[in-house]
C-alpha cells in the first residue's frame, strides 16, 4: 500500500496533481533496471554519449516553454525566473555534451623514484556504477543536469529522485532523456516515501550519491550511505559585502536580484548585506527604494519579480525568523507583510552579530543590514557560520579582494558580483556544512568517477 502527495500551487492553493509514492518493490525494480544498463552503457562510446546529451539539450530547448510554465505552476517560481532556468538548463546539458568527450587520464612514469623499473601506469577515470541523484525544489530542471548530465557522460547508470513538488517537470525531463536516447535501463525516476528512501540510501547497487538540499537531511542520508561516494551541495549563508569604493548602484542591484529573486529561496542567495560605514546610508537608501518598487504577487505574470515560497510552512518559517530578529532589537525598513505563501521583500538594519539572521540560513525574500567599517570587523563574523558556500565583494583594492579570497570561510569569491554567481562549467560547492565536493560539470564527472590505474 503507497500514499499519494498532492502537488499543489504555492501562490493560489490549487490542487496540480495528485502523485503516488512508489511502493518498495516498485524502487527494487527500479534499481535492478539500472543495475542490467551498467554494461549496456559501458559499451557506448564517449562520443555517442555527447551526441545523446546534444540531443537532449535540442529537446529541452524545444519544451523551453512548456517546462517553465510547468516550473512556475508547481513551485511559484516567477515565470521570467523558470524561463532563465531552463536557459541554464540548456547550457548545463550542451557543457555535459562536450565534457563527455575530454574526460582523460595521465601516464606516469614509475621510474620517477628508484629502482628503476621502466613501466609506465595509466590513471584512467572510470565510472562508479549506479549514481543515486537527489534534487531540491527550487532550481528542478537546472539542478537535475547538473547530475544527470555529468554522471551520464561519465558513464553511470543513473536513479533520479526529484522534489515531490517537482514530479510534473521531472517527469517532462526525464521522458525528454528517453527521447533523446537515455535509455529506461540507465536512467530510472524513483519517488520512495520516506522509510523507503532509507532503503534505497543503503542499498548495495548504490555507488554514489549526489545530493542538492538541506544540512538535516545531508545528515541523514551520510549516516545510512555507509562507504558510499558523497557528493552534496547543501546551505548557505552566503554574504555580499559593499566597499567605499564600489559602485554603490551595481551592488545594490546585485542584492536585490541575487536576493529576492526566486523569493529568496537560493542557497547562493546573498542573505547577509555588509555595507561600510561611509556608504551605508546611501546604499541602505537605495536599496529600500528600489525594492519598494518590485512587483510582488502572481509568478504567472510577466512582470512580477517576487512570488510566493513554496509553502505555508516555509512562509510561516520566515516570517517567525523575522519576528525573533526584531525581538532582538532589528528594525523594519521595508516589507514584513505576508498574503498566503507570498512574503514582501523585506530588509532589517540595526542587526547585531548574534542576530538570527546572521546566524541561520533564512530562505525567504529577507535582507538584514550589517554596518561595519573596516573589515577586520567582519571576517570573524562572516567565518562564525556554520556556512561557507559563495561570497561576493564590490571593491576596486585587488589586494583587499585577494585578501579575502585567503581568508572567508567559502568556496568561492565573487569580485563586483554577489554570492550567487554560477557559471555551469566553474566548480561549484562549499565548505563546512555547505556541501562536501564540487559540481559544476567536469568537476562533478570527477566526483562521480573514480581513477583505474593500467601498469605496463
Amino acid at each position: 500500500m503507497t500514499g499519494k502527495f498532492e502537488i499543489r500551487n504555492p501562490y493560489d492553493n490549487a490542487l496540480l496533481q495528485e502523485v503516488e509514492f512508489d511502493d518498495i518493490q516498485t524502487v527494487e525494480s527500479s534499481v535492478q533496471k539500472v543495475v542490467s544498463g551498467r554494461k549496456d552503457i559501458l559499451k557506448i562510446p564517449a562520443f555517442e554519449r555527447s551526441d545523446i546529451l546534444r540531443n537532449l539539450a535540442e529537446l529541452i530547448k524545444q519544451n523551453a516553454e512548456e517546462l517553465a510554465t510547468i516550473i512556475t505552476e508547481e513551485s511559484g517560481k516567477t515565470l521570467s525566473d523558470s524561463r532563465v532556468e531552463i536557459m541554464r538548463a540548456i547550457n548545463t546539458t550542451i557543457a555535459s555534451s562536450e565534457e563527455a568527450r575530454q574526460i582523460s587520464g595521465e601516464v606516469l612514469d614509475s621510474d620517477a623514484y628508484p629502482p628503476a623499473r621502466g613501466r609506465l601506469g595509466l590513471a584512467c577515470w572510470r565510472p562508479m556504477g549506479t549514481i543515486l541523484c537527489i534534487t531540491p525544489f527550487n532550481f528542478p530542471v537546472n539542478i537535475a543536469m547538473h547530475k544527470i548530465g555529468p554522471a551520464f557522460a561519465a558513464g553511470n547508470t543513473i536513479l533520479f529522485k526529484p522534489a515531490l513538488q517537482n514530479y510534473p517537470s521531472s517527469k517532462l525531463l526525464t521522458n525528454l532523456c528517453y527521447e533523446a536516447g537515455i535509455t529506461e535501463n540507465v536512467l530510472q525516476m524513483v519517488l520512495p516515501d520516506i522509510p523507503d528512501m532509507g532503503t534505497l540510501i543503503k542499498h548495495d547497487e548504490v555507488h554514489a550519491i549526489n545530493f542538492t538540499g538541506g544540512t538535516m537531511a545531508a545528515d541523514a542520508i551520510a549516516a545510512q550511505s555507509g562507504y558510499k561516494k558523497l557528493l552534496f551541495e547543501l546551505g548557505g549563508n552566503d554574504p555580499l559585502i559593499i566597499m567605499p569604493d564600489a559602485d554603490v548602484e551595481k551592488a545594490i542591484d546585485t542584492a536585490i536580484n541575487h536576493r529576492f529573486a526566486g523569493a529568496g529561496q537560493r542557497c547562493t542567495a546573498a542573505k547577509r548585506v555588509f555595507i561600510h560605514n561611509d556608504v551605508y546610508n546611501s546604499a541602505r537608501d537605495m536599496l529600500v527604494e528600489k525594492t519598494s518598487k518590485l512587483k510582488v504577487g502572481n509568478p504567472r505574470e510577466d512582470d512580477t519579480f517576487v512570488g510566493p515560497v513554496i509553502s505555508g510552512q516555509s512562509a510561516d518559517a520566515v516570517m517567525h525568523t523575522i519576528s525573533k530578529a526584531i525581538e532582538g532589537g532589528a528594525t523594519v525598513t521595508c516589507g514584513n507583510k505576508r498574503d498566503g505563501n507570498v512574503i514582501d521583500p523585506t530588509i532589517l538594519e540595526n542587526i547585531t552579530a548574534d542576530s538570527i539572521l546572521m546566524n541561520e540560513e533564512v530562505f525567504g525574500p529577507v535582507i538584514p543590514l550589517y554596518k561595519f567599517n573596516d573589515v577586520d570587523e567582519i571576517i570573524p563574523v562572516i567565518n562564525n557560520s556554520p556556512y561557507g558556500l559563495q561570497a561576493g565583494m564590490y571593491t576596486n583594492d585587488l589586494s583587499l579582494a585577494r585578501r579575502m579570497f585567503e581568508e572567508l570561510e567559502v568556496g568561492a569569491l565573487a569580485i563586483n558580483d554577489g554570492p550567487g554567481f554560477r557559471a555551469e562549467h566553474y566548480p561549484f560547492g562549499g565548505v563546512k556544512h555547505s556541501g562536501i565536493g564540487r559540481e559544476g560539470i567536469k568537476y562533478a564527472i570527477r566526483e562521480m568517477s573514480y581513477i583505474k590505474t593500467l601498469v605496463v
